[in-house]
């Protein structure tokens, strides 16, 4: 993968037959109290490497636009305005940076059904953020998001319950753990390199890659969601594996090595959050 665009608020890559753009929707502060050790309290000291503005967790919030120049599929939808942040919400300013016309998407793979991911769907004034939408692909027990301000687009929910096929390039490979419906997405370049798209398997990268039995407070099934973590992990390590995360830091693409008892991260573009 190499970079063949940047601004404030995406990246784009180069990979293989397809092109992918980080989009930043910004970012959220969380307390410390948030991790949670093996015995489900809240961690203890923190190493020195993770940083702690204001004395807070800071998490990066990403989507990702794939495309292979004819179909696009962008893998969750930032928050809008649906978190009441005024560091969230950049997404449409993002994909008009990156020259991508939000009413020609037809297909939106939601990670898991948690606001920062799901919520921008819909824009800050109701209406549809992608007026051209088709297809939104969630896990079948997240699917019940759907309601309320979610609701105009409920008619085009795809439930994902199986490995489910999005269209050539692209899988869906149902993880839960975090929620009972969290999904992977799976891409393939067209010259053997994968691509693994995720939402909240990793909160924290200075910590959970070195230390990936660390849990999170809102995980609803701690045990499961560290074995879908170590599972997708050590795929990652495989050559030609790449990882691309909401919560990394922006543009949040990376390559996945062994070291010592957990994993180290080599992100493949500087940070722009």
């Amino acid at each position: 993968m190499r970079v063949i665009s940047s601004g404030r608020h995406h990246t784009t890559f180069a990979f293989g037959d397809l092109r992918v753009t980080s989009l930043r929707d910004g970012y959220l502060d969380m307390p410390p109290t948030r991790l949670r050790d093996e015995d489900g309290s809240p961690l203890g000291e923190l190493p020195a490497a993770v940083p702690l503005p204001g004395g807070n967790l800071r998490l990066s919030v990403n989507a990702f636009l794939v495309t292979d120049g004819t179909r696009s599929l962008l893998v969750d939808a930032g928050a809008s305005d649906a978190w009441h942040e005024p560091t969230m919400g950049l997404i449409y300013d993002a994909l008009d940076e990156a020259g991508i016309d939000r009413s020609r998407l037809t297909d939106v793979a939601v990670t898991h059904r948690h606001v920062d991911h799901v919520g921008g769907l819909i824009a800050p004034d109701g209406s549809e953020a992608f007026p051209g939408l088709e297809r939104v692909w969630i896990g079948a027990a997240d699917a019940s998001v759907f309601t309320g301000r979610l609701a105009p687009v409920r008619d085009r929910v795809v439930p994902v319950s199986e490995r489910t096929a999005i269209n050539d390039w692209a899988v869906a490979l149902p993880t839960p753990g975090h929620t009972p419906g969290h999904v992977v997405y799976a891409v393939e370049s067209g010259t053997g390199d994968r691509l693994l798209l995720w939402g909240d398997t990793v909160h924290v990268p200075t910590l959970q890659f070195g230390r990936p039995r660390v849990a999170w407070e809102f995980d609803a099934d701690r045990p499961m969601a560290r074995t879908a973590r170590a599972t997708l992990l050590e795929q990652l390590t495989r050559p030609g594996h790449f990882v691309a995360g909401a919560h990394l830091d922006s543009p949040g693409i990376a390559r996945v090595t062994p070291s010592g008892e957990g994993y180290a991260l080599e992100y493949l573009a500087p940070s722009i959050g």
